[in-house]
């Protein structure tokens, strides 16, 4: 095999890319290892372009194998690789986000990129998917404005480049960043944080900008060595006939239909007169190449309006947010939280649900194995767009949309020992026009206060955007919706509460945007979110004081570890009896904590049987209404709790002789008694006449009692089956 590598150091590790003929078909491809995670990345382009085609076909697959982490994986009956995970989709999403921004959009040939995780070790592998996207692409002779570099940058006190799994391990990280760029400016950000400052953010920004530099300059080294030479791709040209036609068509409607109002709704109709203007009179022509003239154009004017006359095609000013409304609750009794969230035309429903621990999700991955408590699922029916579609399943986008928000959220919920429950929060998009995702955020705190789950501060979410011509040109817009979405530079998603950021996710549509304008934006952000904030607060002020009647109750309790197994007894016999008898659920962890789900008072009698089943028993106790369960010669046989029995001495029954136990006491009669003794194998021994010396009645002429040996078995025990003593 042939083979040529190169390393750099990075975050205290060394970085190998490994070029060789393994993958030689592809136009290109590496190898790139960082500790013991590897990555292999493919890159290659049709041959033929793929007529007819209107956009820039480019296709990321992230590839997770369950090799690469060294076990067999999978459910029971299936054991190959399925559909990819949430976290192979977000893999993906973060690679596609880097890379797109630099090809030329005019390229109609297909090229798809294909990240292959071979091992797991210490190091997450999505950053090492950007670095192996970018060299496999950028020695090829797929024509790319690349290279980009990519790089994590964690804040558990001091700031740490590339953390390990060890490090950001159990949500101790005060800041996940990861952060993709070129000569100076970032290109691609995905946080997640604990209510952190803009300050804290524009240091990690910095930080991840420098080291970043560092691979750019190793990756220029690798392309200047072996890259091949980039194939040219013409774009084709308009017919002069045809711009004709749009400059006298067109171009006198297209400011009233760009600056009519919200949303794109004008703007598309036009676009539709416009295509049939163009078939009807020049058919040979090629069509996809007149509706980009149209959108390019579109693009220059809301470009100049705003950078040289603060014009927005909604005529908001640069900061202003759209009108905003909040609802908590108010649509069913059997939704146990739901929030209505409207941001101008962007409206979103949130309904919670809450279950008890056996609801969480089981995640086995390649990277993972744990069980999930919080869920945000997100969904973008067509009708929010005002479209028709197909319905079922889930898209890239659906789920890249509801981890941001689940990501926004997790820094506000209450720990598990606070508030147990399992939580799923579906985002409904009910009409779009910007930024559903912040949207979601803020809906779903409303269903959060409205569920009575006591989070640790409301969360909202804005995205802002860019109009650019370069770094001293520019200008920030508040709160995108319909053509500054479409047509902007950058979508610059943050959410967090009045204290600081929970998550950001940005996205671009230029080569990349510099720091100081990031640090603005941060700032716009900050504006927006706390008059976001004032309106929900002023909805719902804090968490309800009660959860939901419809949602289950969940009771904790503690037990010995030593005690586990009495609980759960043999082969399960004795929880599952339990479960039976109340109807509850009951999870016991590893420490003793006890978990009880229930509804209808299911749980609190789960929690009664658990409770005297590992009761711990002494000498004085009283119990009003303990139950006969087995009548002996020598006295009898009482339940004190489930699974709980002791002796009541003939002796200990009254205060008076009692020579035929069976006549002043049934099976199933109800007695009080006290504990008198506890011997040293655990077994009672109960009275009645010591707690109430009235309960058996005196009848004439009874002899008082006379003192008698306590007697613990009957002469031939070996024929008698005595009920169970603890």
């Amino acid at each position: 095999m042939k083979s040529k590598e190169y390393t750099l150091e990075i975050g205290g590790q060394i970085m190998t890319a490994q070029f060789t003929d393994l993958a030689d078909q592809t136009n290109g491809s590496v190898i790139l290892r960082y500790g013991d995670t590897t990555i292999l990345a493919t890159a290659v382009m049709s041959k033929n372009r793929k007529e007819g085609a209107n956009w820039f076909p480019l296709t990321v697959d992230y590839e997770e194998k369950f090799y690469a982490a060294g076990q067999i994986l999978g459910g029971r009956f299936m054991k190959r690789e399925g559909k990819p995970s949430d976290e192979a989709v977000l893999g993906g999403r973060v690679v596609d986000r880097t890379i797109r921004p630099l090809f030329d959009q005019y390229i109609r040939n297909e090229i798809q990129v294909i990240i292959t995780v071979l091992s797991l070790g210490d190091y997450d592998p999505d950053v090492l998917a950007v670095n192996a996207a970018s060299l496999a692409l950028a020695v090829s002779d797929i024509p790319w404005n690349g290279p980009v570099s990519a790089v994590r940058i964690g804040k558990n006190g001091d700031y740490k480049t590339n953390p390990t799994y060890e490090f950001i391990k159990d949500g101790a990280l005060e800041m996940d960043l990861v952060a993709c760029g070129k000569d100076g400016n970032i290109n691609m950000i995905e946080v997640g944080s604990k209510e952190i400052s803009n300050e804290t953010i524009n240091e990690g920004l910095r930080r991840a900008s420098e080291e970043i530099e560092k691979i750019q300059e190793w990756q220029k080294k690798i392309i200047s060595e072996i890259g091949k030479e980039k194939k040219v791709m013409e774009k084709a040209q308009l017919l002069p006939e045809t711009i004709e036609l749009f400059e006298k068509e067109i171009t006198p409607k297209l400011e009233s239909a760009i600056f009519s109002g919200p949303g794109k709704k004008n703007i598309e109709e036009l676009k539709e007169e416009w295509q049939k203007i163009f078939t009807e009179q020049i058919p040979d022509e090629n069509l996809s190449l007149a509706l980009d003239h149209y959108e390019e154009t579109i693009d220059e004017i809301l470009h100049k309006e705003a950078i040289e006359n603060n014009r927005r095609a909604d005529g908001r000013g640069m900061e202003e947010v759209r009108p905003l409304y909040a609802q908590a609750g108010g649509i069913s009794p059997i939704i146990h939280g739901s929030g209505i969230f409207y941001r101008g035309g962007t409206h979103v429903f949130s309904a919670l649900t809450l279950g008890g621990p056996k609801d969480a999700q089981l995640i086995e991955g390649m990277e993972e194995q744990r069980e999930k408590k919080f869920m945000h699922h997100y969904n973008f029916p067509p009708f929010s767009s005002g479209e028709t579609g197909r319905m079922g399943g889930v898209n890239r986008r659906a789920v890249g949309h509801g981890a941001l928000a689940e990501k926004a959220l997790l820094a506000i919920l209450p720990d598990k020992e606070a508030f147990p429950y399992t939580i799923r929060i579906v985002s409904e998009s009910m009409a779009s026009n910007g930024s559903t995702s912040m949207a979601s955020v803020c809906g779903s705190t409303l269903a959060l206060m409205d569920a009575g789950v006591p989070i640790k501060a409301p969360v909202a979410g804005i995205a802002s955007g860019l109009m650019m011509h370069d770094e001293n040109n520019y200008k920030l817009l508040t709160d995108i919706q319909g053509p500054e979405d479409h047509h902007g530079d950058m979508d610059f998603k943050v959410a967090g509460t009045r204290s600081g950021v929970t998550a950001i996710q940005m996205d671009v549509k230029v080569a990349g945007i510099p720091l100081k304008i990031l640090g603005e934006a941060l700032v716009a952000a900050e504006k927006a979110r706390l008059q976001i904030l004032d309106v929900i607060e002023k909805e719902i002020s804090a968490p309800r004081p009660k959860i939901s009647p419809n949602a289950p109750e969940i009771l904790i309790i503690k037990i010995k570890q030593d005690q586990i197994g009495g609980v759960i007894g043999s082969g399960g016999k004795t929880i599952k009896d339990i479960k039976e008898k109340t109807g509850a659920e009951i999870d016991i962890e590893d420490d003793g904590t006890v978990y009880i789900t229930g509804k209808n008072g299911s749980a609190q009698e789960a929690k009664r049987i658990v409770e005297a089943m590992t009761h711990e028993y002494v000498a004085g106790e009283k119990f009003e209404k303990a139950e006969v369960v087995k009548i002996m010669e020598f006295g009898a046989f009482v339940r004190i709790a489930p699974g709980t029995d002791g002796l009541v001495h003939v002796s200990e029954i009254a205060p008076f002789r009692v020579d035929d136990v069976s006549k002043v006491l049934k099976e199933g009669q109800i007695v009080p008694v006290v504990i008198k003794e506890i011997d040293g194998q655990g077994r009672m021994k109960l009275s009645i006449k010591a707690i109430d010396p009235k309960f058996i009645p005196n009848p004439a002429g009874a002899v008082p009692a006379t003192p008698v040996p306590p007697v613990s078995s009957t002469p031939d025990d070996s024929k008698t089956e005595e009920p169970k003593q603890v």
